[in-house]
């Protein structure tokens, strides 16, 4: 089992989960926003300068994934075409995650964000931890 964890009240990070749940039909991936009490469970486990709600975290084999090489990992795992990005683990982590920190940093401005997080249906409910 793999744990995604992400940031509850940004749309563009809610959007990433349905996308995720879309793609993962063997439900491979389970959800936790960082702001829940189960999130910061989680966090727990990561050094306290990585506890920062501007990431997506997988922890997936007992290893923490952060920014990028979350959303690469996340990515191989999916069904579809969608494994092939993982390809760009070859760049270097400090361009990869310059450009995941310029989306990270602007998406409340260019995606919007909720007051809460996002609750999902009663059929994804199993999904969430």
């Amino acid at each position: 089992m793999a744990i995604i964890l992400f940031d509850g009240v940004c749309n563009l990070c809610n959007g990433f989960v349905q996308f995720v749940i879309a793609r993962d039909p063997a439900g491979r991936f389970k959800f936790a926003a960082l702001q829940s009490e189960t999130g910061q469970q989680f966090l727990q486990g990561l050094p306290p300068a990585s506890r920062n709600l501007d990431s997506v975290v997988l922890i997936q084999n007992n290893r923490f994934y952060k920014r990028s090489a979350a959303a690469l990992h996340i990515l191989r795992g999916l069904s579809g075409a969608w494994p092939l990005l993982y390809v760009a683990i070859i760049l270097p982590a400090f361009f990869r995650d310059w450009v995941y920190d310029l989306v990270a940093n602007n998406r409340y401005r260019w995606w919007g964000l909720r007051e809460s997080c996002w609750l999902p249906t009663p059929e994804l409910k199993a999904r969430f931890i």
